[in-house]
């Protein structure tokens, strides 16, 4: 088994605030994080996928189409957009780093499967110093 990683970037808006708290619960659970008129991060996504090698071309995956893989299904979807309001597969779920990675793991795992590789991680870094990694169910 051999592992490989693709990275990408994007940018992306969110707030994380519950409707059925009040305000004041919101800013006591979250933070600066509750504000009203939202906040950024540059986020960094790594990909790793996991697989034998193809004897044929010395792949695990053809990273080009990883590559489109992963900004077709995920970067165009999220890069400069509201997490909160404009992401269909983030609708109606709470934005934080946490739940965008697992969103982000569902809406690659099958497609990965069909290149003939296996998706192992998803590693996203909301800022330099937080950073959460999902390995599925």
């Amino acid at each position: 088994m051999i592992y490989i990683t693709r990275k990408e970037h994007f940018n992306a808006a969110h707030k994380l605030y519950r409707e059925d708290w009040t305000f004041e619960k919101n800013e006591e659970v979250f933070g600066r994080c509750a504000n009203t008129n939202w906040h950024g991060h540059n986020y960094d996504l790594f990909v790793t996928v996991k697989g034998q090698i193809n004897e044929d071309t010395g792949f695990v995956i053809d990273l080009k189409d990883l590559k489109k893989l992963i900004v077709e299904h995920v970067v165009d979807k999220l890069d400069h957009k509201n997490l909160n309001i404009d992401v269909d597969f983030m609708r109606g779920k709470m934005a934080s780093t946490e739940v965008l990675a697992v969103e982000i793991w569902k809406q690659l795992a099958s497609k990965i499967k069909e290149k003939g590789a296996a998706l192992h991680c998803v590693k996203l870094y909301e800022t330099a110093n937080n950073y959460v990694e999902y390995f599925g169910e």
